[in-house]
């Protein structure tokens, strides 16, 4: 009797710890996946991450989960395909080669009614998303305002994009509603203001800012008054937000960042390398004709990522 005992406690002792050696872990709990990418990008305690819900993906027996990190200000996203059973995670770009390698990207970006300049039907369309208190963004700005047209006349076509980081630049969105305040009076002001901005960029401050924007002004061909309602009303806000939304729809985490035809270029770039990659695309869409405004595509407007995803840790910007 004692030895039935004693081999009933041991299986009650063994049995939970047999069975939980069977269980396999999944990629489909939340829990199991964040100490996973923890693990995998060094992202300590610091970092703060949060899990999305499984998403029908496009490819066949996956599921795409994003998982969202941050850091005080800074945050990033990253996209893992995640097999049905919860066992196998891939990280990467995923291509169809009957599409644009960049159609995602290209699906998202909206330039109808937003600033632009340069050659309507252009083969390339450039868009931009800018800050109007960055540094780099005002180096990239006067970059782009100095070479696209002269050189490109009838090739390409800029569009402009608000992406003010409110957290660390105090009157970026009050520039940006600003400007979308002169664009819907002049549209061929907006350029003149865009120009202004980042040229008088180091003496503006978010006390002096309303101030030098009515000195901006006076002598151009907008209404002064109407203006200063619309900056008070905050009336164009509502576009500004939405090319935000926009911007974290395409995981978008610094500015400048530029598409050229989809292709994504992140932070400042030089002439020389954003002229290479037009020159490609003006011959590429020769033949293909699936970006630019003559794409005959049904997306809005061209453009996003010269260079290849980076598969080493990432780090927050």
């Amino acid at each position: 009797m004692a030895s039935l005992l004693r081999l009933f406690i041991l299986a009650c002792v063994l049995l939970p710890h047999a069975q939980s050696a069977t269980v396999k872990k999944s990629a489909l709990d939340k829990q199991t996946l964040e100490t996973y990418v923890r693990h995998l990008f060094v992202w300590g305690p610091q970092i703060k991450v949060e899990v999305g819900d499984p998403k029908p993906s496009t490819i066949p027996g996956m599921l795409d989960v994003n998982v969202h990190a941050s850091a005080g200000e800074a945050s990033q996203d990253e996209l893992f395909y995640v097999s049905k059973d919860g066992q196998r995670i891939i990280r990467g770009s995923v291509f169809d080669v009957t599409e644009n390698p960049f159609k995602a990207d290209l699906d998202k970006l909206k330039t109808d009614s937003q600033p632009n300049f340069g050659t309507p039907g252009a083969p390339v369309v450039l868009v931009l998303f800018s800050d109007f208190q960055c540094p780099y963004c005002r180096d990239e700005a006067k970059m782009l305002r100095a070479n696209v047209v002269s050189s490109y006349p009838k090739e390409v076509r800029v569009y402009f994009k608000d992406l003010p980081l409110v957290q660390i630049h105090p009157w970026a969105k009050p520039a940006a509603i600003a400007g979308r305040c002169v664009f819907k009076q002049n549209p061929d002001a907006f350029w003149a203001y865009h120009d202004w901005v980042y040229e008088h960029q180091a003496e503006i401050t978010a006390e002096t800012f309303r101030d030098k924007i009515m000195e901006f002004a006076k002598g151009k061909e907008i209404d002064a008054l109407q203006l200063g309602r619309c900056m008070d009303t905050k009336s164009t806000e509502p576009e500004v937000d939405k090319s935000i939304s926009e911007a974290r729809d395409l995981r978008i985490n610094g500015t400048p960042t530029l598409f050229i035809n989809g292709r994504r270029l992140a932070n400042q770039s030089a002439w020389s390398d954003l002229r290479q990659v037009i020159d490609q695309e003006i011959e590429y869409q020769k033949v293909a004709k699936n970006a630019g405004e003559d794409c005959g595509c049904l997306v809005s407007l061209p453009a996003p990522q010269l260079t290849a995803p980076k598969l080493a840790s990432p780090k927050l910007k």
